[in-house]
């Protein structure tokens, strides 16, 4: 492991997932944050904002270029889709040995950026500068669906509950508390963007029907698996227990998640195995944080990689 200290900056920072980055860099004893950047907040104490992070630092609003030229060893663009190019080519430009995660979904199917999700691609991380960090969603399903791939009979379908802050800071319906009080709303039932990365990803159809629901963080995933031959309850758990017993971040459990229990933590819970009469039809629940494992704690773990350091640094399992 390098002895070095990395720097590395935020652009987006004021969101809910660069808000929990800044928490778990200030606790990293490898990377130091050396800018934030933010529009709303230029000029604002980051420490006034962030009751985890200790520093001077304020935020300030830079554009692609003012970024390039801080000659970071890492950036993490925490922006809404669609804005990273103008990031992306202007540290091409200046320094091409940054590494740059971006956390929205503008790369996640450019084939020559490699896709972070360490569980299940680590083998291909070494060397990587340019980084697509998934999906929250996206993630969830990945890792739910991953272990029984080779005996499905065809796509899973994927019923996902999400807390309001997934729909980020911009005002809409989906993060109106007002409107969600007593109620659940379901939108882009199909063709949602990270039905179509984890189509692209695991090589075949996924279906997903995703909702909004009253609580603030954690998904819920509730997935359905027609499998090509019968399988009893601990075959299928063994197959989860064989993919994910080296893996701290992903728990395999008995009973199905609560997505109570995920808030506030790094990892994944995967559990709830039940298999209908005939034992060619089994459900599976699993639950993520969505701002942590599901953003910020998977795009630490992908930093943690391209800078030479044990992934796991500054992250609790």
């Amino acid at each position: 492991m390098s002895e070095k200290t990395f720097t590395v900056g935020i652009v987006g920072a004021r969101g809910y997932t660069g808000a929990e980055l800044i928490r778990l860099l200030a606790g990293h004893p490898a990377i130091e944050l050396a800018f934030v950047s933010s529009r709303e907040l230029a000029g604002q104490r980051v420490a006034e904002h962030n009751p985890a992070y200790s520093g001077t630092l304020c935020y300030e609003n830079l554009d692609a270029e003012a970024v390039a030229a801080k000659g970071v060893d890492a950036v993490v663009l925490a922006l809404p889709n669609g804005l990273a190019a103008p990031f992306v080519a202007a540290i091409d430009a200046v320094r091409p040995q940054t590494v740059i995660v971006d956390l929205s979904a503008d790369y996640r199917f450019d084939p020559s950026w490699y896709y972070g999700l360490p569980e299940l691609t680590r083998s291909r991380a070494a060397g990587k500068t340019r980084i697509a960090n998934p999906g929250c969603y996206a993630t969830g399903m990945q890792l739910a669906i991953a272990p029984m791939r080779d005996v499905l009979a065809g796509p899973p379908q994927c019923f996902g509950v999400s807390g309001w802050s997934g729909a980020g800071t911009t005002p809409s319906d989906k993060n109106n508390p007002q409107l969600l009080a007593d109620n659940l709303m379901p939108y882009a039932l199909t063709n949602h963007v990270h039905e179509r990365e984890v189509t692209a990803q695991l090589g075949f159809p996924v279906e997903f029907m995703p909702h909004v629901a009253p609580h603030f963080r954690g998904i819920t995933l509730t997935i359905n698996l027609w499998l090509s031959q019968p399988l009893s309850v601990e075959q299928v758990k063994a197959r989860y227990l064989a993919a994910y017993q080296q893996e701290p971040l992903v728990e395999v459990v008995d009973q199905a998640p609560w997505v109570s229990r995920i808030a506030g933590r790094n990892g994944v819970q995967i559990g709830g195995f039940t298999l209908a009469p005939g034992g060619k039809r089994v459900v599976v629940v699993a639950t993520i944080d969505n701002l942590l494992k599901g953003a910020a704690t998977q795009a630490l773990q992908n930093l943690n990689l391209a800078l030479g350091l044990d992934e796991l640094t500054a992250i609790t399992p």
